[in-house]
């Protein structure tokens, strides 16, 4: 079985030369996975309705995204320019995660290339993060009625600040961080369960946390999970402050995916964060995902 993969050439968004954020890895990925036959054809996604959009964000703030006029410091706070582009990529790839959502309900497995916007809360975006697509994909999902539990497993470096507060009052999404503790935001929010790290911790230790902490999500029934494969806690991220390996990453994509897959819990991959000091060795690690869910399904 061909794993479903959500891919857009429109998740390349033009921003600014000197911006922080290495917009152009999604293209790059997506030819990856194509030349190393992990897909043959993509998925492809349009743009999430207002309709599903405003289940996890306030009208007013879509709107001010949609019409290009959300104010200059909030725009800040995002990182990047509300522009044409910008808001069709904000659109298409939440678009794309509430895709592979439903395509992850047929095949058990479906991965975005992008995704896991984690830090867009109801009413700004903020951390590169316009539009928090993972917690709108659950929200329709709910609403649908194609799942009554879901579990939003983040691994990303960063603390799922945004998922936290958009679910806290939502008893059937449980919200899951293991991130760095000391890396932003600086002002954490509440999720279900939150693993802090400290700096500089390594493979073992890494595998080992997560390994407990699956025993413990095993107790509890979900129909379906999120998974936010970050890769910013490799020990060359420019953001990550964490020492794990390749091999630590494609070990935890791994255990990850077993464990779900085991259960027959259908999971969605999404990207989440990755800002390695190298361009070609930051694509390897995100395809780690796409490589993995291929091989199992």
């Amino acid at each position: 079985m061909q794993l479903p993969v959500v891919n857009h050439p429109d998740y390349v968004a033009k921003i600014n030369d000197d911006n922080k954020f290495p917009i152009k890895k999604f293209g790059a990925l997506a030819d990856h996975l194509i030349e190393n036959k992990v897909v043959k054809e993509f998925h492809i996604p349009k743009e999430c309705s207002i309709e599903t959009m405003k289940t996890s964000h306030s009208m007013e703030y879509i709107n001010n995204i949609k019409n290009k006029t959300l104010d200059i410091q909030s725009q800040k706070k995002i990182g990047f320019p509300i522009n044409d582009s910008v808001v069709r990529r904000s659109f298409v790839a939440t678009g794309g995660t509430v895709l592979a959502s439903k395509l992850a309900l047929e095949s058990k497995l479906a991965c975005n290339t992008a995704g896991g916007s984690h830090h867009a809360t109801f009413n700004f975006g903020a951390g590169y993060c316009v539009f928090n697509d993972v917690a709108v994909a659950a929200n329709y999902l709910k609403n649908k009625m194609y799942a009554k539990k879901i579990l939003i497993l983040d691994l990303d470096v960063h603390q799922g600040n945004g998922n936290s507060e958009i679910f806290k009052n939502d008893k059937d999404v449980l919200t899951f961080s293991m991130h760095c503790g000391s890396n932003y935001p600086a002002k954490k929010s509440k999720s279900d369960i939150d693993i802090e790290l400290v700096e500089n911790t390594e493979d073992q230790e890494y595998l080992n946390i997560l390994n407990e902490n699956l025993k413990k999500l095993n107790w509890s029934k979900y129909d379906f999970v999120f998974y936010i494969a970050g890769v910013d806690i490799h020990f060359g991220d420019r953001l990550g402050k964490l020492k794990i390996t390749d091999e630590g990453i494609n070990k935890r994509d791994q255990m990850v995916i077993e464990n779900f897959y085991k259960k027959n819990i259908p999971l969605c991959g999404v990207l989440g964060g990755g800002y390695n000091k190298s361009f070609t060795k930051l694509i390897e690690l995100h395809s780690m995902l796409h490589k993995n869910c291929a091989e199992i399904i």
